[in-house]
């Protein structure tokens, strides 16, 4: 009952006022490549990339705008992240714009934006950013509970003139308070997540989507020691205990799909290549599999379409990663193949029973006459 009541409540969240674009920023509301400038002491910023302390330190974004008006704001950058800032020798960055100076901008409502970039200056790692970029727009055709991106394309000025200027595509990623205020839930830390507290509909949708992408570097239910739950996962969900809790995957650069050189995959799955499909997902009642199915399965044509009419990949990685979805669909086709290869293959099926008995015998427990 409490499952039900949790269920018919994220559902009249999805279907009240929330049209996902029409809440989205302005800067999350247009697919058209966003033409910038960042202007900052870049090579300041990357000699820090390997301190945990990492200073802020001052810039301006100049942007050209729908209207094709140039502006300019202040921001201020350091680098992020955990294996890319290690290893890339072009780190990822984080923006901090002015909350003040962006109001009534095109960057309304914009604070701190996680930027994805090349982490090498050589065009298969441009090819990268792309894939990882179409991997996030895959996941917002199936789901609104989904991280919104925008792509750039963006010219470094490094303002201590140790750099020479260069110029790549890139895209920023809506921020994690953003993406809950606008599917009306909140955004949860917490250590972990309890398997009778997932969203069963949203989890299974995920674990799918993962290994449509074949990524298996996140979790639903644990973080590391040093981050939050979960692993490369943001959790949404109200804050009131008992209540469902959202899964939506970030972090996609490891899977399959966009194949980096430096990806490999979990020690925990028995297989060496990241392009290698492996379901790794938790066991959940199979009307959900067959929900998320049905939903991948609809939504197929416009994800075949995303890669297929993507200005920004070149023809070789194109038709490389539309013969991987393919694949990926040839697996939902075949339900002997959806039997093995999924449904056999889920982790945790006794603590799938023993939750589910749990919750027939609270709701028999509640069932009873007064």
């Amino acid at each position: 009952m409490v499952r039900l009541a949790c269920l018919i409540s994220l559902m009249a969240l999805a279907t009240a006022a929330y049209d996902a674009r029409a809440d989205a920023h302005p800067l999350f509301q247009d697919e058209a490549e966003l033409k910038a400038v960042l202007t900052a002491p870049l090579s300041q910023a990357f000699a820090q990339r390997h301190q945990e302390v990492r200073l802020y330190l001052p810039g301006q974004w100049t942007y050209m705008g729908p209207d094709g008006a140039t502006n300019r704001l202040d921001v201020s950058i350091r680098t992020r992240g955990h294996f890319r800032r290690e290893y890339c020798q072009l780190p990822p960055l984080q923006l901090n714009f002015r909350k003040s100076q962006v109001r009534g901008t095109y960057f309304t409502g914009q604070n701190k934006l996680k930027l994805v970039a090349p982490c090498k200056a050589r065009p298969k790692y441009q090819q990268y950013v792309i894939l990882e970029y179409l991997a996030y727009r895959t996941f917002q055709i199936l789901t609104d509970h989904s991280f919104r991106t925008r792509l750039l394309r963006l010219t470094y000025v490094d303002s201590d003139e140790q750099l020479e200027p260069w110029t790549h595509t890139a895209f920023v990623i809506e921020s994690d308070n953003d993406v809950a205020k606008r599917v009306g839930l909140d955004r949860l830390r917490v250590p972990s997540v309890r398997y009778s507290d997932l969203d069963y509909e949203q989890t299974a949708l995920v674990h799918l989507y993962q290994l449509l992408i074949a990524n298996n570097d996140y979790s639903v239910l644990r973080g590391s020691r040093e981050e939050d739950c979960c692993h490369n996962v943001l959790v949404l969900g109200e804050q009131s205990p008992g209540t469902l809790r959202v899964p939506v995957p970030f972090d996609l650069d490891m899977s399959g799909i966009v194949n980096a050189d430096y990806a490999l995959p979990p020690s925990s799955v028995p297989v060496d290549d990241v392009r290698e499909r492996y379901f790794n997902g938790l066991c959940l009642p199979q009307e959900y599999y067959d929900a998320a199915i049905a939903r991948l399965q609809a939504k197929r044509d416009d994800i075949v379409a995303l890669y297929r009419n993507s200005a920004d990949l070149d023809e070789r990685y194109r038709d490389k990663t539309l013969d991987y979805i393919d694949r990926f669909y040839a697996i939902l086709d075949d339900p002997q193949r959806v039997e093995k290869e999924i449904l056999d293959r889920c982790r945790g099926e006794k603590l799938m029973r023993r939750t589910l008995e749990a919750s027939r015998d609270r709701t028999s427990d509640h069932s009873g006459p007064p």
